[in-house]
């Protein structure tokens, strides 16, 4: 891959050279001449279409994990969230039970993979709010979560973006099957159809910055409507901060600062 650093922006493909825009910058590279029947047939690429295969049931379990937290994940997620979710799925299957490329994507057994989980990178959940306070708690039934915030001084635990005023505290829980390989589609599905990528969140009322909050936070989601929660299900619990202005006595949320991550995995 080359980069063009002349003044005229090309796009598209030119003898044989693919001129392309990524992340600001005027990219080349050659076209690839390797047919898709080739890696698909050809012996020589059986470990390739396994990747891919593992690749591709990675993908899906991860788009099930970003839905299961769609009531937020909008305000809380930087870009790449896509494949650094991705990312963490291929370290699962990469320890599946099975033959290569159709390994299991067993997340109930890799709860740790994933506590501690930034929703943005840049911005680390625990950088941004770090009072004291135990992490949320999942009911033996792992389908209701709460999170108690003892009274904390807002001067000295969150980190406020410029701007900000106000802020609420979230909690969030989703439901994430394991996935596994289904020879007759020759894909990957979820272990359990229901519940996956469903999840809820639920915000503290808008608590002023500066001083002492002044009362105890205690956050509830209870997703008991969704039925008894099968074991091969994950449940995961992400504790938020979400940033406000308050103007002419209206709070905006502002469009930045906002952070989240995962907190506890059952």
């Amino acid at each position: 891959m080359a980069k063009n650093n002349s003044f005229i922006r090309i796009e598209g493909t030119l003898d044989g050279l693919t001129f392309y825009r990524k992340n600001g910058e005027s990219l080349i590279k050659t076209k690839n001449r390797l047919s898709r029947n080739r890696i698909m047939n050809d012996p020589a690429y059986k470990r390739t279409r396994e990747n891919m295969r593992e690749f591709g049931g990675s993908a899906v379990c991860g788009k099930s994990f970003r839905e299961s937290f769609a009531g937020i994940v909008r305000l809380v997620a930087d870009t790449f969230i896509s494949s650094r979710v991705t990312g963490l799925m291929r370290t699962v299957v990469a320890s599946g039970a099975g033959l290569r490329g159709e390994r299991a994507i067993s997340l109930v057994d890799h709860l740790d993979t994933f506590v501690g989980f930034n929703f943005n990178i840049k911005k680390p959940f625990d950088s941004h709010f770090n009072a004291p306070a135990p992490a949320p708690v999942l009911n033996a039934n792992r389908d209701t979560l709460t999170w108690n915030v003892p009274d904390f001084n807002s001067d000295t635990y969150v980190l406020r973006p410029e701007g900000a005023t106000h802020f609420k505290l979230a909690l969030a829980a989703g439901f994430v099957s394991n996935y596994e390989w289904d020879p007759a589609t020759k894909t990957y599905v979820p272990v359990e159809a229901s519940p996956n990528g469903i999840g809820g969140v639920i915000y503290s009322a808008p608590i002023a910055l500066g001083g002492m909050v002044g009362a105890a936070t205690d956050l509830e989601v209870d997703l008991s409507a969704q039925g008894p929660v099968p074991a091969t299900t994950a449940v995961f619990g992400g504790t938020a901060i979400v940033f406000y202005q308050m103007v002419n006595g209206e709070l905006y949320e502002l469009a930045q600062g906002h952070c989240m991550k995962i907190a506890v995995g059952g």
